[in-house]
């Protein structure tokens, strides 16, 4: 079960909507094939590893590990409970049941009423971990909320005022790399008007390889210049304002209304979650960051200490009810990583 996790990490980015999955295969105690979740509308992690036995004579008396529950339902796929039974392995352990309502104890009981030996529950929490996003999504009705700041080592995020629209970097190269390849691995991005105003951010994913995630921008009195990056139609963009009468949605631009004086971050989150969105990272600027955190909308906090003072400026949000996850160094910035209690 621990190469099941191990593969299954590989999908992370790619798998979504579905969950990151990883297979084993044995026979007679050896390994005899693994797989896990390709990227979405490909195939599941139990298909990739039973087609990549070479003998499926031998699958009649092998055991087939899986990180989460097989499916049960037609999708982009058929049923992976019904491929195992096809096949008549006669053991599956499986490490977590799936909440899913198409799923959700239906692919074991098919498993058993075909006569399988079924074990549920071996790392069942290691399993749960690496499906974080998805289990918030399906438990919780909402994405996983990443919160991710720079500060600088008096405790600002950024200066008062700036001579030029671009962001003032308080951590090296290596550190803003690493939030490049984050954002490959969330669905989705959120920075409010100010960000967009004083940065013109392009949110995307640069000095990495992978897909750009959904970008998510505040704009109550629609400020925003019509010429910054965020609304270049490049990437996916969904702009939440007051209003948007007169405004046109056009291909990668799509306008939402909500209510900004009432329940900001809840509202935010039921949007996202019409959208599907199972996570997203929250890059900014302090305002938007500290109405998250007071509404105790957030699951995870990345934030990196640079090894540079502003004197002043912005002071940078402050976290409540977390506990310190790890701690690490990058060069001379410092990354700690809080989880919500």
């Amino acid at each position: 079960m621990q190469r099941c996790l191990q593969l299954a990490k590989n999908g992370l980015g790619t798998t979504r909507p579905n969950p990151m999955v990883g297979c084993v295969i044995v026979y007679k105690e050896h390994i005899i094939a693994e797989g896990y979740t390709s990227a979405y509308g490909g195939h599941h992690a139990e298909v990739n590893a039973i087609n990549s036995v070479a003998d499926k004579t031998q699958l009649k008396n092998a055991t087939l590990y899986v990180s989460l529950e097989p499916c049960a339902h037609f999708g982009k796929t058929p049923p992976c409970a019904n491929l195992i039974v096809k096949h008549q392995i006669p053991n599956v352990v499986i490490g977590c049941l799936d909440d899913n309502e198409l799923v959700a104890g239906k692919g074991v009981a098919i498993l058993k009423e075909a006569g399988c030996n079924v074990t549920v529950g071996v790392l069942e929490q290691a399993c749960k971990a690496v499906n974080i996003r998805f289990f918030t999504f399906q438990n919780k009705k909402r994405p996983y909320i990443i919160l991710k700041w720079a500060e600088t080592i008096d405790g600002y995020i950024a200066p008062l005022q700036k001579d030029e629209t671009k962001p003032v970097w308080i951590t090296n190269a290596q550190s803003r790399q690493l939030v490049h390849q984050w954002r490959s691995e969330e669905q989705a991005i959120l920075v409010g008007t100010k960000t967009v105003i004083d940065d013109d951010p392009t949110l995307n994913v640069r000095n990495w390889k992978g897909t750009n995630p959904l970008r998510i921008v505040l704009d109550k009195s629609r400020r925003i210049p019509k010429k910054a990056k965020v609304l270049d139609k490049s990437i996916p963009t969904i702009v939440l304002t007051d209003n948007n009468e007169q405004l046109v949605e056009q291909k990668n631009l799509i306008f939402e209304t909500i209510d900004f004086s009432n329940h900001l971050a809840q509202q935010i989150i039921d949007v996202l979650f019409t959208y599907h969105i199972q996570s997203i990272i929250i890059e900014g600027g302090a305002k938007t960051l500290q109405t998250f955190i007071d509404a105790n909308l957030w699951d995870e906090a990345r934030i990196f200490t640079g090894n540079r003072p502003f004197k002043n400026g912005i002071k940078a949000p402050k976290l409540k009810a977390c506990h310190l996850l790890k701690t690490i160094s990058i060069n001379d910035d410092i990354l700690k990583t809080y989880l919500k209690k």
